[in-house]
């Protein structure tokens, strides 16, 4: 019985303790669960004590009441408080509702907030690396002002320097034009004594001649001169020499007469030593005191008129030193010469040779000789007796827009399309020396051992030409058309497409001069602006068709010659005696102005 009674009361006990797990389990789960809705709970539990008061409360008033009221008064309270469970429940709901809505937010709530913590690293993280960058930078900065300062002040020594040596190669040049001028006046001086001593001597030699008495012996030929004769028979001489028989011996025999004198100057002249230098083979040029501004159209080469005008738009024109002759160089391949006749243009002759166009023109200083550029990528050089070129200098990639002697009349100096600058030999017709310039070259002006060039990038540039190095640059306002010397080379011309002119002083290339005109426009990339003959002028064609002239002193426009161009002017020309200036235009016509 006992051990039955143990075995019982160990199974009661053992499924106790298995309750007893369970309830814990349940506790634990109620816990864990009720803890979410605890104030739900605890709104519920309220508002149920809330209902139970109302009941009790409904329960007193029915009881007072009568007795068979008491069963339908029951049932009320009982439906109220379903009806209030009812509303507490949907409450319930409602508040679960928003609770998972609310839980849904606050998710979004953490998503938005983790990505904006990781926005914010990332920002961080760019700060960091933006401040090194501005330190590398700032560290960089420091570097460059300190090499820019030193530069600044190499480029300021360096400046200080190029003035000092830029005052000095202006004082250097001064003194070089005043030397030459001197050995000029020197040159010219012995060339006066050297005229004047041959002009003596050979009066002194036909005196003598005169003097002389020639016996002609007519059997043998010989012709010897007698021994000159006393002061008292002079007389008597002259009347015997003017009578019968020495006058009939003389006229019989007159051409002997004429060898035996011309071998007597003969002999004189090969007893001498003749000189070939350049001093006496130099021409001296005409000096034109004073320009003479013209004022009206005196001829007029029309083409459609004139049989032997060009054929095609006349490029360039240029007068001689002698002021009577005009050479003018047109599209149509081919140079005109004209003589200057009582103030018309008269043919003289053409100049053929060239493959195409014409671009400029230059006459030698003797006036016999004339060097032209042309489109077909060469120079060529012609003596006026000859209607063919005597060279044709070849080497230019482009076109030749400028061609020029030398101041030592044997070397050329040609400018192309081509950005080079070419010296050539003309004795050899061969390129000595080639200067790359940069940029299209569009005229070019010389001296002896100076080049200046034009180009269209808006720069005139001085070359020395033994050195073949720029030394120095002038900046134009637009693309450069042309290039003149004034005949003291102290000052030079450039024309522009900025429809400028200006003035350069060699002297000092600081100082410049502009000088503009309202109604005066650069008509092409190839317009001509020059000098007049005495240097106080300037004169230049328009694409209003007028010439349009300048006071170099005053700077004031002098005249404008209107009316006789219906296309745009290509260059114009002044003749060395200052009384003439003939311009042309790409329609073929040619104006010969003057104040006569």
């Amino acid at each position: 019985m006992a051990a039955s009674q143990r075995a019982i009361h160990s199974e009661l006990k053992q499924s106790e303790t298995w309750k007893r797990h369970i309830i814990r389990q349940l506790k634990n789960r109620n816990r864990t669960q009720t803890s979410v809705f605890q104030d739900i709970i605890e709104s519920y539990h309220s508002l149920l004590e809330k209902s139970k008061q109302r009941a009790l409360i409904t329960k007193g008033i029915l009881g007072s009441g009568s007795r068979p009221s008491a069963v339908p008064s029951s049932e009320d309270p009982l439906t109220s408080l379903k009806t209030t469970t009812g509303e507490l429940a949907y409450q319930v709901v409602e508040l679960q509702q928003r609770l998972q809505i609310k839980e849904v937010t606050l998710d979004e709530q953490h998503t938005k907030l983790f990505e904006v913590q990781k926005h914010l690293s990332s920002l961080a993280s760019e700060h960091s690396s933006l401040q090194e960058r501005v330190a590398e930078v700032q560290t960089g900065n420091r570097l460059l002002k300190q090499e820019y300062d030193s530069l600044l002040e190499r480029h300021q020594n360096m400046e200080r320097t190029y003035r000092q040596e830029k005052l000095h190669s202006a004082e250097i040049l001064e003194n070089m034009i005043q030397i030459k001028q001197q050995a000029a006046v020197r040159m010219n001086h012995r060339n006066e004594k050297r005229v004047r001593a041959r002009e003596a001597s050979l009066h002194k030699e036909l005196q003598m001649a005169a003097s002389t008495n020639v016996n002609i012996n007519e059997e043998s030929g010989n012709v010897s001169p007698s021994k000159p004769s006393s002061p008292k028979c002079e007389t008597a001489e002259k009347v015997e020499r003017s009578h019968g028989p020495l006058f009939r011996s003389a006229s019989a025999t007159s051409p002997r007469i004429i060898s035996s004198i011309r071998g007597l100057f003969e002999r004189k002249i090969r007893g001498k030593s003749v000189c070939r230098s350049d001093e006496d083979l130099f021409i001296p040029l005409g000096v034109c005191l004073a320009a003479r501004v013209p004022t009206k159209a005196i001829f007029t080469l029309i083409a459609v008129f004139l049989m032997d005008a060009h054929e095609l738009g006349i490029n360039a024109v240029r007068f001689s030193t002698s002021s009577n002759l005009l050479a003018t160089g047109g599209t149509d391949r081919v140079i005109k010469l004209w003589d200057i006749e009582a103030g018309t243009l008269q043919n003289r002759g053409t100049l053929d040779g060239s493959n195409e166009g014409i671009t400029s023109i230059e006459f030698d200083p003797t006036g016999t000789r004339i060097l032209a550029a042309s489109y077909d990528k060469s120079a060529l050089f012609w003596r006026l007796e000859d209607s063919v070129p005597k060279v044709t200098l070849t080497g230019h990639s482009r076109k030749v827009t400028a061609a020029k002697f030398k101041y030592s009349q044997r070397q050329v100096v040609t400018g192309s399309a081509d950005r080079t600058v070419k010296i050539w030999d003309l004795q050899r017709a061969a390129c000595i020396q080639t200067i790359e310039v940069l940029s299209f070259c569009s005229d070019v002006v010389c001296s002896e051992y100076l080049i200046i060039s034009s180009h269209y990038d808006r720069k005139i540039r001085f070359w020395d030409s033994r050195a073949a190095t720029c030394t120095q640059e002038v900046p134009l306002q637009g693309r450069g058309t042309s290039l003149d010397l004034c005949p003291n080379h102290r000052q030079l011309l450039s024309c522009s497409r900025d429809d400028i002119l200006q003035l350069v002083d060699l002297r000092k290339s600081n100082d410049r001069v502009a000088f503009r005109a309202e109604g005066f426009k650069c008509g092409s990339d190839s317009t001509k602006a020059i000098f007049s003959p005495d240097g106080s002028f300037l004169a230049a064609g328009s694409a209003d068709g007028a010439v349009y002239i300048w006071n170099v002193n005053t700077g004031n426009l002098e005249k404008r010659l209107p009316d006789m161009h219906s296309a745009p002017i290509s260059a114009v020309a002044w003749s060395l005696s200052g009384e003439y200036v003939v311009s042309v235009d790409k329609s073929r016509r040619a104006v010969l102005w003057s104040d006569i």
